[in-house]
Parts: structure tokens; C-alpha cells; sequence
């Protein structure tokens, strides 16, 4: 059964919320300005949506916020446990702010989520970046204002790593990030314990949100203007288990599609073990759920899959997606590929590359894999060299490289419904989209067309974009 955080302890928090505001009313009237906060992420749209709750809570404790660390009075980085690189790049970070916090020593610095969940990574924080001020993991977002509060207040560095399987706190503060999308999460954590993944032991298992609250806070974004939804959980695939009622997660798609205002549905990431015809039935049937599916295969070999604990074969993800394309004509497909598993071989590679061929991805999201401490597969010894693993990767780009275009091709003359985002960040002359098929659009057009759905023309296909004319 799903746990929530007590309504007191809510309060509690918003408490602690109040005191800081007048602490920051005060600094306003000593320097003019409000005090500005700097936040970042890093990793999956988990850590997004949980950044956009953590930027909530700041606006409501009078924060401002800024682009960069150099300028903020308040830096929060949202950390990523997935891939080693990630956490390289929070250490350079800390680097850096470490010469600002000596000529600026007031700068509070803090750190968040999976990273930090994990003991021996707060140990190695402690010693070696001991100017970080506040450090709290993923079970304990909802008290930033009770430890931003005692960190603005004490001497000492505050530390928050709850070592549990967390509970789910609702009606947090959130400030998003666009004003015609957003992600709701449908519940935590996960149950499956990929021998390669950290994921579990950083957010916890599994917990579900009640379908009321779900519902209640997609009808108050489309009261707000967004028309685009993206449910999102580690596997939504097992939405409802551990909930007292009997619904799993096509009952909640047919459910949000149902509501007056939403435009576009999507939602990720599903499991291939959970994944059947019950949600395949509700995505044909729903006509709000866009025609896209992401869905992790890792890699095409069985005993490498057997020895991930992922629960299924080659075969059988191939059949799956078999059904999925007979079902619905013209889907858009992507998935996640880890490259160089400790066991893989060279010959266990091809299988990879023949499902790349066989399904034909329009993208894919491909990963070296990382050691990462605590996990199963961390204990295992590397059958390739790193050289060999980083050829087989550049080959993988390769293959999917030239599906992705030639899927990219075949939209070149065909008319698409686009959601405009704005600016385009590669061209300040062209606005950018998404199709329903989440492909990246570009044309010509006035910026207040953003928030608008439009219908474009595609004149030009690339790897990885569109570009095409605006329809009036």
C-alpha cells in the first residue's frame, strides 16, 4: 500500500515556507533586490519534474531566479546516480563554485536527488567539497524549507538522506518550466532491480498516486493553458499494483483522456516484460495519446538480458513491437541501448545492432555502460576492451543514424500538427515544434505562435529534425 506524507507534516513544511519569506522580505529591503536562486539538473524527466517542485518552493520563499551560479544568491543542483559522466560533471560544477564561495562565503550551495542518495557519494562530498551547504536526497524533496531554513540559519551543513523506500507527498508548490506542457509523475521508485541500474536503491519501490490526485492536478494545468500531458513514472507499465483499488495504467490513460482540455497525451518510460495488449488496446483506442512509444530493449542478446534481469527476450520485445506497429500504423518508436555490459561480446553486439535493423527506431538513447557502486552487475568483470566498446558504439550510432534519416525521409511533402515551443535554440529565424510523433519541427513563422498548435508542411528532413512551411 502506497504511504503519504501526513497533511500536519505538509503544513509543518509550509511553515518553515513562511519564515523564510519574511527572512527573505528583509534581505530585500537591505539590498534592493529579491534574493535569486540558480537551479540545475541533471538526468532523467524524473529529476525535471522534481527540479520544477523544488523551483515552487523557492518562489513561494520569495526567491528570484537566475540563469547562472555566478549571479545567485542560492544554487541547488539536482543530481543524476545513472551515469558516471553526470556525476562528473556536478563535481566540476562544485569546483567552480568553490572560488565563487570565497569571495562571496554568504552563497549557499546545495545539492539534491539521486547522487546523493547514496552514502559514500555524501562521504566523498564532505571531504572533499566541504563548502556544500545543504545536501538532501530523493526522499526528502518535500522538506527543503524546513532544512533551507535551518541551513540559513545554522553553522553546519544540513544532511538529509532518509534511508527508506519513501513516501508520496502531494500539493507541493511547482513552477514549470513551459506553459503549455507538462510532465505529472504517476508514481515512484521501482521494483525491477536491472542488475545494472541504480535507480532502486536511490528512489525506493514502487508507490503509486491515487487517481484523484493525478486527475486533479491535469484538470488545474489545463485551467492554466497547457494542453500537452506526459505521465511519467520509472515503468508505468506497474501503475496501480500497490494501490487498495484494482486499476493499472491503461484504466488512468483512459481516464486522462476523458478530461476536457487535453490535446495530446504521452507518457514514458513503459517495460517491455509489463508491456501488452491491455495498453496497446487503450493507445489505439484513446485519440488524445499521441501515436509514440518509447520502450527500452538494452540489448538484443538473451543471455546479456538474462544476466540484466530484464525479464524478457529478444524474441519477445520483437514480437511486442510486431503487435504495436500492426496496431498503429505510422507509430513513432524509440528506446534506451546500453553499449558494453561487462559480459557483452563482440557476437553478443550483433544481436543488438539486428534489433536496431529489424524494428527500425525513429531515435534511439545509447549509453556506454557504467559501473555503478551497490548494483549486481558492479561485481563483474569486462569481457571487451575500452576501445572495443567504444567501436561498437560509434558502429551503433552509425546503423541508427541512417535509419533515423531515412525515417525522417518519408515525412518529407506530408502535412503535420505541430505544438510550437518558440525560438528555435539552433536558429533564431525558424520556430520549433513537436509533431504528434514528438518529432522536432522548424519553419518560419511570428513568435506568438508559441503555445499554438499549427499545421506544416515538411520541405527538408535530417538526422535528428524537420524543416518545413508554415499552413495557413
Amino acid at each position: 500500500m502506497t504511504n503519504y506524507i501526513p497533511e500536519d507534516e505538509i503544513e509543518k513544511q509550509k511553515s518553515f515556507l513562511y519564515k523564510i519569506k519574511e527572512i527573505n522580505s528583509n534581505f530585500y529591503v537591505r539590498n534592493g533586490r529579491k534574493p535569486r536562486a540558480n537551479t540545475e539538473t541533471y538526468g532523467c524527466q524524473q529529476n525535471e519534474n522534481d527540479t520544477e517542485r523544488i523551483r515552487g518552493m523557492l518562489e513561494e520563499c520569495g526567491y528570484d531566479f537566475c540563469d547562472s551560479a555566478e549571479n545567485a544568491d542560492l544554487v541547488i543542483y539536482n543530481t543524476c546516480a545513472v551515469r558516471e559522466n553526470a556525476e562528473d560533471r556536478v563535481y566540476g560544477r562544485l569546483g567552480i563554485l568553490k572560488h565563487i564561495k570565497e569571495s562571496r562565503p554568504e552563497m549557499i550551495i546545495g545539492l539534491c536527488g539521486c547522487m546523493v542518495q547514496q552514502e559514500h557519494i555524501v562521504e566523498r562530498i564532505k571531504k572533499v567539497y566541504s563548502h556544500v551547504d545543504l545536501i538532501f536526497g530523493t526522499h526528502a524533496l518535500y522538506k527543503l524549507p524546513q532544512l533551507l531554513y535551518e541551513t540559513i540559519t545554522g553553522n553546519s551543513a544540513v544532511i538529509d538522506i532518509q534511508n527508506s523506500d519513501g513516501a508520496i507527498a502531494e500539493d507541493i508548490p511547482i513552477k514549470r518550466d513551459s506553459p503549455d506542457k507538462a510532465w505529472v509523475s504517476i508514481m515512484y521508485g521501482c521494483n525491477n532491480c536491472c542488475s545494472y541500474c541504480i535507480v532502486p536503491y536511490v528512489r525506493g519501490r514502487e508507490r503509486s498516486r491515487k487517481p484523484e490526485k493525478i486527475l486533479d492536478e491535469i484538470k488545474k494545468l489545463v485551467a492554466d493553458g497547457v494542453t500537452e500531458i506526459c505521465l511519467l513514472g520509472q515503468n508505468v507499465n506497474s501503475y496501480g499494483k500497490d494501490l487498495d483499488e484494482n486499476i493499472d495504467f491503461s484504466d488512468l490513460l483512459r481516464m486522462v483522456n476523458a478530461l476536457d482540455g487535453v490535446k495530446r497525451i504521452r507518457f514514458m518510460t513503459s517495460h517491455p516484460k509489463d508491456f501488452g495488449d491491455r495498453l496497446i488496446d487503450a493507445m489505439v483506442e484513446c485519440d488524445k495519446v499521441c501515436p509514440q512509444l518509447h520502450l527500452p530493449f538494452q540489448a538484443g542478446n538473451n543471455r546479456v538480458l538474462k544476466e540484466m534481469n530484464r525479464k524478457y527476450t529478444k524474441e519477445e520485445y520483437i514480437e511486442k513491437i510486431h503487435r504495436v506497429k500492426e496496431r498503429i500504423p505510422g507509430i513513432a518508436l524509440s528506446t534506451d541501448v546500453i553499449v558494453g555490459f561487462p559480459t557483452e561480446t563482440n557476437e553478443d553486439f550483433e544481436d543488438t545492432l539486428d534489433v536496431l535493423r529489424r524494428v527500425e527506431f525513429d531515435n534511439i538513447f545509447s549509453f556506454i555502460y557504467s559501473r555503478r557502486e551497490g548494483t549486481p552487475a558492479a561485481k563483474l568483470d569486462f569481457v571487451l576492451t575500452n576501445d572495443e566498446i567504444h567501436k561498437n558504439f560509434n558502429r551503433l550510432l552509425e546503423v541508427q543514424n541512417e535509419i533515423s534519416k531515412r525515417k525522417n525521409d518519408a515525412y518529407v511533402g506530408k502535412i503535420v500538427e505541430v505544438l510550437v515551443d518558440g525560438q528555435s535554440k539552433n536558429n533564431a529565424k525558424m520556430l520549433s515544434g513537436r509533431s504528434e510523433t514528438a518529432k522536432i519541427v522548424n519553419f518560419r513563422g511570428d513568435e506568438s505562435l508559441a503555445g499554438k498548435y499549427v499545421k506544416v508542411k515538411i520541405t527538408e528532413a535530417h538526422t535528428w529534425s524537420l524543416n518545413g512551411e508554415l499552413i495557413n
